[in-house]
């Protein structure tokens, strides 16, 4: 079994067809996904997605793209908000500086202020940090200094400081279609450098598409490809590489019930 720890499943790209989405991740051995948020405002629909679907779960955040629209969404509006069985995480929230969106001082709140509710919860905070390592890492460091939490650093594409740092803090790291890629040799380098035990697979669906399906749009049963790639990369079997990215899922998501044989 394999999960997809991070898709986007209530996006429009997948309206016309969510039905067999899901389905084609059961066949291919997908036994959870969890449809990440984008918008605090926007949950209900995210609820609603993963109430349809057995084996869906969400999360609840601003990504930073969006940090100035939820600018000052208290700590403890994300917590009340956790109480439903099917939200699982926090996030997506951090930096992003690749794009003009959204201020980064409305980010670096918005970041701030999900730790807290990440910290106060227990839920691992899903980390969105793309050309923001320095800044992400100090964050980090702070924040880890004012009390634990959990998180995972989705979508790696940063550097090796920060992925180091990350594993010290006590975070995981998770890896899309971007690590099939040609041109990603430094990153399966770090991929197959960092303990075992903080790995996990996603797609970042309907983006990302693994070098198989390239130009095409990405779905869960994708993860498939990614796991892998990893398990090449790292000198496993694509059996050990399911097993022990699963069993660092559930521990860190341990809101999302295991399947007996997991």
């Amino acid at each position: 079994m394999l999960v997809d720890s991070h898709c986007h499943l209530d996006f429009p790209d997948f309206a016309a067809d969510l039905d067999a989405i899901v389905a084609r991740a059961g066949e291919a051995g997908i036994g959870r996904m969890v449809t990440i948020s984008t918008r605090v405002k926007r949950l209900g629909g995210l609820i609603a997605l993963a109430e349809r679907f057995p084996n869906v779960y969400c999360s609840v955040g601003t990504h930073p793209h969006h940090a100035d629209e939820e600018d000052g969404i208290s700590p403890d509006e994300l917590i009340g908000l956790t109480k439903h069985p099917k939200v699982v995480a926090l996030g997506e929230a951090g930096l992003d500086y690749f794009y003009d969106n959204g201020s980064p001082e409305a980010q670096a709140r918005g970041f701030r202020a999900h730790i807290a509710a990440a910290r106060a919860t227990g839920l691992p905070l899903v980390i969105h940090s793309r050309e923001a390592d320095a800044d992400c890492q100090r964050i980090l460091e702070q924040e880890v200094a004012e009390g634990p939490f959990r998180a995972v650093l989705h979508c790696y594409t940063g550097g090796r400081e920060l992925a180091m740092k990350a594993i010290e803090l006590g975070l995981s790291i998770s890896f899309t279609g971007i690590l099939t890629f040609k041109k990603s040799e430094s990153l399966r380098e770090l991929a197959a450098e960092l303990p075992a035990d903080r790995i996990m697979v996603e797609t970042d669906a309907p983006y990302l598409a693994p070098g198989k399906f390239r130009g095409k749009r990405n779905e869960p049963a994708h993860v498939v490809e990614v796991a892998k790639v990893l398990a090449q990369t790292r000198g496993v079997s694509l059996e050990e590489i399911s097993r022990q990215t699963s069993a660092n899922f559930f521990r860190l998501f341990s809101k999302v019930p295991a399947p007996v044989a997991a």
